[in-house]
C-alpha cells in the first residue's frame, strides 16, 4: 500500500483528528494518553525521544515504545529530537512499525535543547533540516511530520514552513511562540502567525498555544483555519478539556491511577501528574504537598490522593450558599481548571521591560526566597544549604575553569590532565594517571623479549639465568 500524504494521511490514517495531546517529556506516557483518549483526545504523541539514545539503547526502546501492545493507543505519532539525518532515520526505522507517523521536534526551547543542539535551536539551519526531512520522507514507510515554533517575523515563519513542506513534511504543528517565550516569559501565542502558515501551505496544520478550554479550541479553529488543535499544559490540568467538562479533580486522578496500575510507568511521572491535577488544592492544603513529594510507592501516592479527596469533601460540606471561589479562580479549587501562568511584571523604563528569568526570580523574593526546585531539594535533604558564602571554594583548572585536582602536578582538572599527560607521556599520581610508567614498562618488556629471542652460544647460559634476565629488564 502506498504511503499516504498530506490531507489524505490526516483524514484516513489520523481519522481527521482535531483534538490532539502534545508530546510532553515524562508526561505524555501511555497511561496518560489512554486517560486523555477516554476524554475526547483523538490523536496523541509520545514524549520526545532522543534519536541517538533510541538507536543505541534497547532498554530505552523497550521502556518508551516497545512496551505492551495497546490497540487503544492509536493513532499515535512518535516524536524524536535529532540533529543528524542518518541517526534520525535509523531511530525512525526502529519506531515506524509501532506508530502512524514520525515527528521531528523543532520546537523545544529549553536549555537542554540548546546544549544538545536540537529542537527550536535548529530553526536557523535550513539546509540540515531539509536533508533530515527529505531522507526520512524517502526511507520511511510512514509519513514524517514536524512541530515548530515561530520566528518573530510572520514572513520568515511562512518561508520556514514552506521549506519544511517542500522537503517532505506531511503535517505541521505550529506553536505560536518564539523560542525565547518560555517560563515566566511565555506571554501569549500568536494565532496570526499560525493563520499565515495555514494559508501558505498545502498540508494539514495543527495549532498549539493559548488552549485552556474547549471554547478556545473552537475559537482557534475558526480564527486560524487549522485542521486540529494541540494542547499541552491545558491537558495536564484538565484531561477532560476536549470534552468541554471540568470534573472534580479526584474523579480523573483516581481514573488515572487505575490505568497506571495496569500500564506501569515511573513514579515520578505519576507524582508530576497529580501535582498538576491538584495544583489549586495544594495551595490550600499545603501540608499534603509535602506528603505527595515524599511518598515512594504508588500506594503511597494513592493514599495522599484519597486524603486530598476527603479534605475537598470537607471543604464542600462547609461551603456556604452563594460563596464564590477564592483567589480569582473560575471554579472552586477541587474542580479541574486551567492554570494561568503568572506573567512577568512590566519592566522599568530603563531596561524597556526585557529581563531575564533570574532577574524576575530575584525581584519576586530576593535572595532569601528559594526557588521551587531548591525547595524540593531541601525537602529531600534538610541539611542542604544554598548560601553561596557557605559553599566550599575550589581552585580552578588552568585551562577550562573546572575545579582542579588538589594533587595534580599540572594544576589541571582530571579531563585536561589526562589529555596533557597522554600527549607528553607523563605521570600524574594525584589523578592516578601513569602514562610514563606504563610506557617505560612496556619498552622494558619489549627489550627483554627481543633479547630472549636472540640465539645464544651453546653452554653460555647458566641455570636460572633466564628469570634473572627478565627480572632485571622489568625492574
Amino acid at each position: 500500500m502506498p504511503k499516504l500524504q498530506g490531507f489524505e494521511f490526516w483524514s484516513r490514517t489520523l481519522g481527521g483528528a482535531r483534538h490532539v495531546v502534545a508530546p510532553m517529556v515524562d508526561q505524555s506516557e501511555l497511561a496518560w494518553r489512554l486517560l486523555s483518549r477516554r476524554h475526547g483526545a483523538q490523536l496523541c504523541y509520545t514524549p520526545m525521544l532522543h534519536a541517538q539514545v533510541f538507536v543505541r539503547d534497547a532498554n530505552y526502546r523497550k521502556e518508551n515504545l516497545y512496551c505492551e501492545v495497546c490497540p487503544e493507543d492509536r493513532p499515535l505519532i512518535v516524536q524524536f529530537c535529532a540533529n543528524d539525518p542518518e541517526v534520525f532515520v535509523q531511530a525512525a526505522l526502529l519506531a515506524q512499525d509501532y506508530c502512524d507517523a514520525i515527528d521531528l521536534n523543532l520546537g523545544c526551547p529549553q536549555m537542554i535543547a540548546k546544549r544538545g543542539h536540537y529542537g527550536a535551536f535548529l530553526q536557523e539551519e535550513w539546509d540540515l533540516l531539509q536533508r533530515m526531512i527529505l531522507l526520512a520522507h524517502e526511507k520511511l514507510s510512514v509519513p514524517v511530520t514536524c512541530k515548530i515554533r515561530v520566528f518573530p517575523e510572520i514572513d520568515k515563519t511562512v518561508k520556514y514552513a514552506q521549506m519544511l513542506e517542500k522537503a517532505g513534511c506531511q503535517l505541521l504543528t505550529v506553536h505560536g511562540r518564539t523560542k525565547e517565550q518560555k517560563g515566566p516569559l511565555s506571554g501569549t501565542a500568536s494565532w496570526e502567525h499560525i493563520k499565515a502558515v495555514r494559508k501558505a501551505v498545502a498540508i494539514p496544520v495543527f495549532a498549539n498555544g493559548n488552549i485552556q478550554s474547549l471554547r478556545d479550541v473552537e475559537r482557534c479553529i475558526q480564527d486560524t483555519g487549522v485542521q486540529g488543535v494541540m494542547s499541552a499544559e491545558g491537558n495536564l490540568h484538565n484531561p477532560a478539556l476536549f470534552e468541554g467538562r471540568s470534573p472534580a479533580v479526584w474523579e480523573l486522578a483516581e481514573e488515572y491511577l487505575d490505568i497506571v496500575r495496569r500500564y506501569r510507568c515511573p513514579l515520578s511521572y505519576v507524582r508530576a501528574h497529580l501535582f498538576k491535577l491538584w495544583h489549586h488544592t495544594l495551595q490550600v492544603h499545603q501540608q499534603l504537598r509535602e506528603e505527595l513529594a515524599k511518598v515512594k510507592t504508588l500506594e503511597g501516592v494513592a493514599a495522599v490522593n484519597q486524603e486530598l479527596k476527603l479534605r475537598c469533601q470537607e471543604d464542600i460540606s462547609r461551603q456556604e450558599e452563594g460563596e464564590k471561589p477564592s483567589g480569582g479562580l473560575p471554579f472552586f479549587h477541587w474542580i479541574c481548571q486551567p492554570y494561568l501562568r503568572p506573567g512577568p511584571r512590566e519592566g522599568s523604563k530603563e531596561n524597556g521591560g526585557a529581563r531575564s528569568k533570574r532577574a524576575l526570580e530575584e525581584e519576586e523574593g530576593g535572595t532569601d526566597v528559594l526557588s521551587k526546585n531548591k525547595q524540593k531539594k531541601q525537602l529531600r535533604n534538610p541539611h542542604k544549604t544554598f548560601d553561596p558564602s557557605l559553599k566550599p571554594k575550589y581552585a580552578k583548572c588552568d585551562q577550562c575553569g573546572n575545579p582542579k585536582g588538589n594533587r595534580c602536578v599540572f594544576n589541571l582538572c582530571r579531563g585536561c590532565c589526562k589529555k596533557r599527560a597522554f600527549r607528553e607521556a607523563a605521570d600524574c599520581p594525584g589523578h592516578g594517571l601513569l602514562f610514563k610508567t606504563k610506557l617505560e614498562k612496556s619498552l622494558a618488556w619489549k627489550g627483554a623479549q627481543s633479547r630472549l629471542q636472540e640465539p645464544q652460544p651453546a653452554g653460555s647460559g647458566e641455570p636460572g639465568s633466564l628469570p634473572e634476565v627478565v627480572g632485571s629488564a622489568l625492574a
